[in-house]
């Protein structure tokens, strides 16, 4: 028997209110308030979304983000720099209480992406879990699509999308990027490198690393033939039926508070 879920597709938000709403949607699972949901989102201008562990001094050009005209926030989950900007994001809020969510941060990824492997069946790709090498599993990188984490989808071992989990209240959230394509130029602008020297190696290299929807089927794709190709793929892969949920008046009220408080930044244009 198939579970319902809620689902919610809240459009292209600022960054701020986007990372806003996936706390929203924690906090209110948490308190009963809306079933486990699964969210779809883009996002109004190229963002830089950032883990929350990184040392942004360290490794973000700024520069290059007010060049760029980019937005840049810092999300609720770990993990490397992400630019969101042609492409589908997911959030997935279900309790840790349901029989069939792992303990285990890898376990849980590894039955949440069974979404994301139907969706990308339903395009035509075909892809495929990675478990990274022991002698890469401790390098890190800022940048996210640099290389694959445990149990990571790819296309031909290179990376397919870039995802993050934390769990609060006795709530998973896990959310992700599913990119339609990358724009390289820059994305490499958004990072502090040792020399140009470097960033250009980096550059030029990432098409060795990382691929994306449309270089993979070599056509164009409009956002709702991904929407719709990843809402098949999540009820088929988590067997599960979804259900649009719609937020009140006061629920967005209290996402554009939580975003004004805690998400946005002097750089967020």
């Amino acid at each position: 028997m198939q579970e319902q879920w809620g689902f919610l597709d809240s459009g292209c938000l600022d960054a701020a209110v986007n990372m806003a709403l996936d706390e929203s949607l924690l906090k209110w699972h948490s308190e009963g308030k809306i079933p486990p949901t699964l969210r779809f989102y883009g996002w109004k201008k190229p963002s830089l979304s950032v883990g929350r562990f990184q040392n942004v001094e360290q490794m973000i050009d700024f520069d290059g983000i007010k060049r760029h005209k980019c937005q840049f926030v810092k999300r609720l989950t770990g993990g490397s720099g992400v630019l969101h900007d042609d492409e589908l994001t997911y959030s997935i809020v279900i309790s840790e209480q349901r029989s069939y969510i792992p303990k285990s941060i890898r376990k849980a990824y590894y039955h949440l992406s069974k979404g994301l492997l139907e969706g990308y069946k339903n395009l035509g790709i075909q892809a495929s879990y990675t478990a990274p090498k022991d002698k890469e599993r401790d390098k890190q990188s800022a940048v996210c699509f640099e290389k694959p984490a445990f149990y990571e989808l790819v296309y031909n071992e290179k990376k397919l999308s870039g995802n993050a989990q934390t769990r609060k209240k006795g709530v998973l959230l896990q959310h992700g990027s599913i990119p339609i394509t990358i724009n390289e130029q820059m994305l490499f602008d958004l990072f502090r490198f040792p020399t140009e020297e470097v960033r250009e190696r980096k550059r030029r290299n990432f098409k060795h690393k990382a691929i994306t929807i449309e270089q993979i089927t070599q056509k164009q794709h409009t956002f709702g033939d991904i929407k719709s190709a990843f809402y098949k793929g999540f009820q088929t892969g988590l067997n599960i039926a979804l259900k649009p949920i719609e937020l009140s008046p006061n629920q967005w009220k209290e996402v554009y508070d939580l975003a004004d408080k805690k998400y946005k930044t002097e750089v967020l244009s």
